[in-house]
This record gives structure tokens, C-alpha cells and sequence, in this order.
């Protein structure tokens, strides 16, 4: 008989996709560190680089749905699983692309494959909070997990910086494939689709997450049964006719146009346009993901504090609404400073009041789609990847003709937007009261 785990299992599955989540964006961004090289060893241009950015995240957007179906039938356990051992495996094969005219062709096809096989992350990590987490920790739990965003882009440059002058850029996708192997494995082994099927979850720890259950409303309860004793039903009828759904869909369009500002190009635009050497640049470049992971687990705290006193709206929307504002504000700010380095600080503090409003958009998912979460958050982080892909090729193209600053106060209008997007949105309307 297995001993119960005195710590909550839930917890530390929470903390491994916080580490899932931390490899899948060292995956998506050390193409970022290594693209001065990668542009000097193919002889590819900013604006092709962007390309190549883009692909990845049209791979990632167009797989969205696809994934939330998956992970609703499959579950998270075997899905993420694949998903992450599929990525590692498509990020070993980036080092083996030849110097050839058919190079950005095949950097093309690569990334728009890592896209798709990473496609399942976060509405795989949706659909096991909505299934592990009580309604009063769902705000921390997407706030620790996408505090994983922050980790694995900022604490990683000066590491790939490192391996890349020492052993070449290939040795960073090397890197990032291995770790990316290790995690699916220990996930594999450490996690279960649902509390009831893990042995060593406690009674205490099965009651508390079954009684929270116990309160949704009867027609979104989710189903403990594993995947193999029965095919999940959803209703794309009423997913789809979710009056929250298009407000979510652009306001997370907007806030990920600006969050791919710094995955895809911080790092070159502070070595170009701010004029830091290579080592200079990758020490600023983890300020805003630093920045990121603080404010991700204290705005997902403070989204749960604000729940319980003023309600879903004020904790989820309100909060996030002030923190898309305070975005747009930093991201003008830091543009126009003249001095580099106080510049890069105050562009990492707009950086982490967005990341304030990051765990509401996937709590707010549950609380509205319920079991169907997974498929609803899907949707919402498709439009997201849309909003990446526009970014990564747009803000250079803005930049080459009308200045760095001028990329910044795009984002800055788009915060927002994503401001006035979360007035519209009311957690507490659920798919089975109506829209």
C-alpha cells in the first residue's frame, strides 16, 4: 500500500508544470539568444529572423483546439507527456539544419512543428487545475505555473549565453532538448489525470478538492472518470456562444502582441538599438522575465485575496484591467528614457504589471467553461499565438521604418485595449446559466 504524501500532491504536480512550463519557453526563446548567430552563420535579416519566430507560434495557434480536444479526451498526464518529449525532439533536430539556400525554409518547418507540439502546455495545465484545484487556489496555481514563463526565459540567458560562446549555438537547443526529456519523464511517472486515480493523494486532500467540486453548478461538474471510461462530451454550442468569449480572445491577443516583444526581441533590441555588448544584453534581457515570475505569482495571489473580498470581477478582471493599464504606461515610459539601462528597468517593470493579469485569463476560464475548460482556454490562447505571431514579425518591420519607440507604443495601445476588453468580462456568467 502506497504512503500518503504529508505534502499535497497537488502542489507538487502544480510545481512540476511550473517546470514544464519553464521548459517550454527556454524552448521557444533560445532562438532569441541565439539569433545574432544564427543571423551571421545563414546570413538571415531581422525581418527573416521574424519569420522564423512567427512560424513557431502560427504552428502553436493553429494547434490550439486540436490540443484542448485531446486533453479533454486523453487527459493531461498523456498528453503533456507526448507533448513535451515531442518538443525536445523537434528542438534536437534545429541543430542539424544545414548551411544551405533551403536553410530558412527549413528553420520554417521546424518551428512551426515545435509550435504544434507544444500546442497542448497550457490547456493541458488548465484542464488539471480545473480538476486538482480548489476554486480559493486557482489564482496561485496559475500565477506559480505561468510564473514558469518568467523562470524559463530569464534565468536561462545568461546559461545559453554562456554555452553558445563557449561550444556554438547548438549547443543551446541541445541543452533545452535534454531538459525538455527529463521533465516529460518525471511528469509521466509523478502525475495522474485526476486526484482519485493518484495513490498518494490523502482523504484530507481528496475531500477538500471533491467538497469545492461539490459547489459548481450541476450541468459543469467535472467528471473524475479517467479517459478510457468514456469519451468527454462538449458542447461547442455553448462554448462558442460565451458572451465572455470574444472580449477574452482579444484582450489575450493583446496582452500576448506585447509579452512576445520581449520573448522574441528584447534581447536583440537592447544589444541593437541600446547599444550593450552580447553579455550586457543578456543580463538586461532577464530582468523582465525576473520581473515576469514575481509578479505572475503575486498577481495570481492577489487575484484569490481579491476574489474572496470583492468577488470573481474584482478579483479576476478588475485586477487585471489596472495591471494592462500600468502596462501600457511602462512600455511608453521605458521607450522614450533616454539612458539604456534605466530604460531596460522601467520596460521590465511593464513586463511584470502584465504578467499581474496572466493567471486571471486561465482561472477565469475555469470559472467559466468548467469541465470544458480546457477547449475554452484553448480558444482564448489561439487568439494569444495569433497576437504573438503578428508581433514577432510586425515589431521589426515598425522598427526598421519608424523607430524602436514607435514598436513600443503599439503595445502600449494594444494594453489598452486588453484594459477595456476585461471591463466587458463576467466570470461568475458560466456556461450553464446562460450568455
Amino acid at each position: 500500500m502506497a504512503t500518503k504524501s504529508v505534502v499535497p500532491i497537488r502542489l507538487l504536480l502544480a510545481l512540476w508544470l511550473f517546470v514544464l512550463s519553464a521548459v517550454s519557453f527556454l524552448d521557444r526563446t533560445n532562438i532569441s539568444i541565439a539569433g545574432p548567430q544564427i543571423i551571421r552563420s545563414y546570413g538571415i535579416s531581422n525581418q527573416r529572423l521574424g519569420w522564423i519566430f512567427s512560424a513557431f507560434l502560427i504552428g502553436y495557434a493553429g494547434c490550439q483546439i486540436p490540443a484542448g480536444w485531446l486533453v479533454a479526451k486523453y487527459g493531461p498526464r498523456l498528453v503533456l507527456t507526448v507533448s513535451v518529449v515531442s518538443w525536445g525532439v523537434i528542438t534536437a533536430l534545429t541543430t542539424i539544419v544545414p548551411v544551405t539556400s533551403a536553410a530558412l525554409s527549413i528553420f520554417l518547418i521546424l518551428r512551426l512543428i515545435l509550435g504544434a507540439s507544444e500546442a497542448a502546455m497550457y490547456p493541458g495545465a488548465n484542464q488539471f487545475v480545473a480538476r486538482w484545484i480548489p476554486l480559493g487556489e486557482r489564482g496561485r496555481i496559475n500565477g506559480l505555473i505561468f510564473a514558469g514563463v518568467g523562470a524559463g526565459s530569464g534565468l536561462t540567458p545568461p546559461l545559453l549565453v554562456w554555452l553558445i560562446a563557449h561550444h556554438g549555438w547548438r549547443s543551446a537547443f541541445w541543452f533545452s532538448a535534454i531538459a525538455g526529456a527529463v521533465a516529460g519523464a518525471i511528469w509521466w511517472f509523478a502525475a495522474r489525470d485526476t486526484p482519485e486515480q493518484h495513490p498518494l493523494v490523502s482523504e484530507s486532500e481528496l475531500a477538500l478538492i471533491t467538497q469545492q467540486q461539490a459547489k459548481l453548478p450541476d450541468d459543469i461538474q467535472l467528471d473524475p472518470k479517467p479517459w478510457w471510461a468514456g469519451e468527454t462530451q462538449i458542447s461547442w454550442r455553448s462554448i462558442m456562444s460565451s458572451r465572455d468569449l470574444p472580449a477574452l480572445m482579444l484582450s489575450y491577443f493583446s496582452f500576448c502582441y506585447i509579452a512576445w516583444i520581449f520573448f522574441s526581441w528584447f534581447f536583440i533590441y537592447m544589444a541593437q538599438a541600446r547599444g550593450f555588448d552580447i553579455k550586457s544584453s543578456a543580463r538586461f534581457t532577464m530582468l523582465p522575465f525576473l520581473s515576469m515570475t514575481v509578479c505572475c505569482l503575486a498577481g495570481g495571489a492577489l487575484s484569490d485575496i481579491f476574489s474572496r473580498k470583492f468577488g470573481l470581477r474584482a478579483g479576476r478582471c478588475l485586477l487585471a484591467a489596472t495591471a494592462s493599464v500600468f502596462t501600457g504606461v511602462f512600455l511608453v515610459l521605458g521607450s522614450q528614457v533616454h539612458n539604456p539601462a534605466f530604460g531596460g528597468i522601467i520596460l521590465a517593470g511593464g513586463a511584470g504589471m502584465l504578467y499581474i493579469g496572466q493567471s486571471s485569463y486561465w482561472s477565469v476560464s475555469i470559472e467559466i467553461a468548467g469541465n470544458r475548460s480546457g477547449i475554452y482556454s484553448s480558444i482564448i490562447n489561439m487568439s494569444g499565438q495569433i497576437g504573438g505571431a503578428v508581433t514577432a514579425s510586425l515589431t521589426p518591420w515598425v522598427a526598421k521604418r519608424y523607430g524602436w519607440s514607435s514598436s513600443f507604443g503599439v503595445a502600449a495601445a494594444l494594453a489598452g485595449v486588453s484594459a477595456v476588453c476585461w471591463l466587458l468580462v463576467r466570470p461568475e456568467r458560466n456556461l450553464s446559466v446562460g450568455n
